[in-house]
């Protein structure tokens, strides 16, 4: 079963080895190409250092990590959410829309939080799927980026917790 914990320093040999898959770090946005060392003082200081404004998790089936979501931001009614999958040998089997939705579970479960938006760039159309499919609705554009080598732009979302709670299996009214 799919489950977010907290990120411990065990963790920092897996998400390490993630940086040497260079197909993961095109889709996620990671430098390609650091040295391993350069990838484990990064998780070293996200775990021994965290910011406030950002609350990660790792994403375990079982005990295998296989992502890690966010949730980023100061205002204490709204965070953007962000999850990655990985290694990319993992893609295609809807762990990113699980980890995704164990997010929005938490910020409005845990955190309180009124609304969770999200950005993905429009040329991933599997993020795009995914934030769709948990019924969070498009509100704007943001920058361009490239992905994968061509042009992009950022298409933005947003859900509140009442349509999280509406969209939630048995919620809603029977009439």
């Amino acid at each position: 079963m799919l489950s977010l914990r907290p990120l411990v320093l065990s963790d920092i040999a897996t998400y390490a080895r993630w940086g040497q898959d260079q197909r993961f770090c095109e889709h996620a946005g990671w430098t390609i190409g650091l040295p391993l060392p350069d990838y484990e003082a990064h998780w070293n200081r996200l775990i021994t250092e965290p910011r406030p404004e950002l609350i990660r998790f790792a994403a375990v089936l079982g005990d295998e990590i296989v992502g890690y979501v966010d949730l980023h931001g100061e205002d204490p009614q709204q965070r953007e959410l962000g999850y990655v999958v990985g290694p990319s040998t993992r893609w295609g089997q809807g762990i990113g829309t699980a980890i995704a939705r164990l997010g929005l579970d938490h910020g409005f479960g845990h955190l309180s939080l009124e609304a969770i938006t999200a950005d993905a760039l429009d040329a991933n159309h599997a993020s795009i799927r995914i934030l769709l499919s948990l019924g969070m609705t498009e509100t704007g554009t943001g920058a361009e980026e490239p992905f994968l080598g061509a042009q992009s732009f950022y298409r933005q979302f947003s859900i509140t917790k009442a349509e999280w709670e509406r969209g939630r299996p048995g919620a809603g009214s029977s009439g």
